[in-house]
């Protein structure tokens, strides 16, 4: 609808002053003169509403912004085809829905009959861009925006008047309802910008774990011969050792040594081995220095200990009567609270130096105690110290005997129950016997030593064990024509007996197994005499309470021994 056909004739410019009297507008012409110069604004019909002139240029539909103590004052608004009237302040603001994320589109009610999408454009377009309008057959529509923000000026235009031209005909007028929509497109442009948002999120998160992660280690090379060589020359080099060796380590756990590069494999570690008088070298240097520290330090420690005993010494001298009462209250207050503070650092610091004094004289007194075994045997070589020596070698040998003779009373036993005998038996038999025999001969040798060392007493204690000695040997020879009692035992003394004891209880609390190495090296701590073949010889001949099984693949293959005594138990 065109509005220059809604428009009031010029000729009657007494219709034209009322009609914008009613509407609370100073009634002014196209020329922009008042037309009525005793104007009463409060005499219109929308009282409240300040008169302005509807001529104003740039007059904007956002208000700039104010505070928000002050209340937002809607103004009329003129376009080029239509006007609109602002609400009465009094009343309270429209209700709108909640705000969907994202909202670019907005619901408008209340139009009026005879709008058309031109005229929507014309009213709407001064608050933003819009993209697309869809106009209902009935007095609604929904405008969608480029930008949010410019929603919040649309939803300020809800509740204005609207007049197309200056008509009053009813289809020319409405009151605007702007509200929220919700719109599909909008969640989804909404959602993909924040997927983007948590993208970079996730991006920096990374590249700032990425910053603040330590530098990995290089890879390792693999084996050729291009590379060996250039390791070759890396070993020998003091700065280039560590990462080589590291290098050459992991070769030989892969199993990269065979037949073909053995030679090269054992020339880089013997030039690994070179590296070791270095690297004592440097540890002792390191020492050197460590030592010329710490004594530094005392020394360092002892003048600042001497400067505080004078400033002790100045504190005391003060506090003296002669040179005490020439001070006033608060100066002997300062000066004994002085005195205190600098005693109390001194005392620490003298408890730290003679710290340090007892660690220097405590390794001192380590030393001694090494160098003492020396000094024990040479005061050691009286008389006096060699008859103790074989007395105490005397009753070792008491007790050697007691347990032979145990022994052979149970070989007696045995002998009681008659079974046939076999040739593994007799073997057996015979070398307990010449163990015997063997231990006599050594305890008659002792016997020849203690008779011109020891007393008389000592003697009668030796001809005793020999004695018993002899008889057990005697009635050892006498079981020979007896029949024994089932196979041999694998157990052939009570040395061995221990040692199946022991090794038992260490491979028990090893539910994985042990090496023989690792078996051996804890049988040496008890024992240093003791040796893999003899302790991997007892552990083979009894197969029912222990086993070997092989753990590992191709370099790491190893042999563990694993005890089995309780399902030998079950299966015997």
């Amino acid at each position: 609808m065109d509005a220059n056909s809604l428009a009031m004739p010029m000729s009657d410019p007494n219709a034209w002053a009322t009609a914008m009297n009613n509407l609370g507008m100073a009634p002014m012409s196209m020329t922009g003169q008042p037309i009525m110069p005793d104007f009463d604004p409060s005499l219109g019909m929308m009282t409240g509403i300040a008169p302005m002139n509807p001529m104003m240029p740039g007059l904007g539909i956002v208000p700039p912004p104010v505070s928000q103590d002050m209340p937002i004052v809607k103004e009329i608004i003129h376009c080029k085809s239509c006007t609109l009237f602002p609400p009465n302040p009094n009343l309270p603001p429209p209700a709108t829905r909640e705000r969907p994320p994202g909202c670019k589109t907005v619901f408008v009610g209340g139009l009026p009959e005879n709008a058309t999408e031109q005229l929507i454009v014309e009213v709407f377009e001064q608050c933003g861009s819009i993209i697309a309008i869809r106009k209902s057959k009935k007095n609604f529509c929904h405008i969608r925006f480029a930008e949010e923000h410019t929603v919040d000026k649309a939803l300020f235009l809800s509740g204005y008047r609207i007049r197309l031209g200056s008509s009053t005909d009813k289809k020319d007028t409405g009151r605007l309802h702007v509200d929220f929509a919700q719109a599909r497109d909008d969640l989804y442009e909404w959602e993909c910008r924040q997927r983007m948002l948590a993208r970079e999120e996730r991006h920096r998160r990374r590249i700032e774990e990425d910053r603040l992660r330590p530098p990995s280690p290089p890879p390792i090379v693999h084996f050729s011969e291009h590379e060996c060589s250039q390791l070759g020359e890396k070993l020998k080099d003091d700065s280039k050792f560590a990462e080589a060796v590291r290098v050459l380590l992991t070769w030989v756990e892969r199993g990269e040594v065979n037949r073909r590069n053995a030679n090269n494999i054992y020339s880089m570690i013997q030039s690994s081995n070179s590296h070791i008088r270095r690297l004592m070298n440097e540890k002792a240097a390191h020492e050197k220095e460590m030592e010329e520290a710490k004594e530094k330090f005392k020394n360092a420690l002892a003048g600042i200990l001497v400067q505080f005993e004078q400033i002790v010494s100045v504190f005391h001298a003060a506090s003296k009567q002669k040179a005490w009462d020439h001070f006033s209250k608060a100066q002997r207050k300062n000066l004994d609270m002085w005195r205190k503070q600098a005693e109390e650092i001194r005392n620490i610091h003298n408890e730290e130096l003679m710290g340090i004094r007892r660690e220097e004289e405590m390794e001192m007194s380590d030393d001694d105690m090494e160098d003492a075994p020396e000094s024990k045997d040479s005061d050691d070589s009286g008389p006096l110290a060699q008859v103790e020596a074989l007395k105490e070698e005397n009753d070792s040998l008491r007790c050697q005997l007691d347990a032979y003779r145990n022994e052979v009373e149970l070989l007696k036993q045995e002998q009681g129950k008659a079974q046939p005998q076999r040739s593994e038996e007799d073997a057996t038999r015979q070398q307990q016997l010449s163990f015997l025999q063997q231990a006599l001969q050594g305890m008659q040798k002792v016997r020849t030593h203690s008779q011109h060392g020891i007393q008389c007493s000592c003697g009668s204690v030796v001809e005793h064990c020999i004695s018993s000695a002899a008889a057990v040997v005697s009635c050892s020879q006498e079981k020979e024509s007896l029949p024994e009692k089932g196979p041999p035992s694998p157990v052939k003394s009570e040395r061995e007996a221990l040692l199946v004891g022991i090794i038992s209880t260490f491979l028990h609390v090893h539910p994985f197994g042990a090496s023989i190495e690792y078996i051996c090296s804890y049988l040496q701590r008890l024992d240093t005499k003791i040796s893999t073949t003899e302790v991997e010889t007892l552990l083979g001949r009894l197969p029912c309470t222990f086993k070997q099984e092989l753990t590992g693949v191709g370099a790491s293959l190893e042999k563990r021994w694993k005890f089995c005594g309780f399902e030998g138990i079950k299966t015997a």
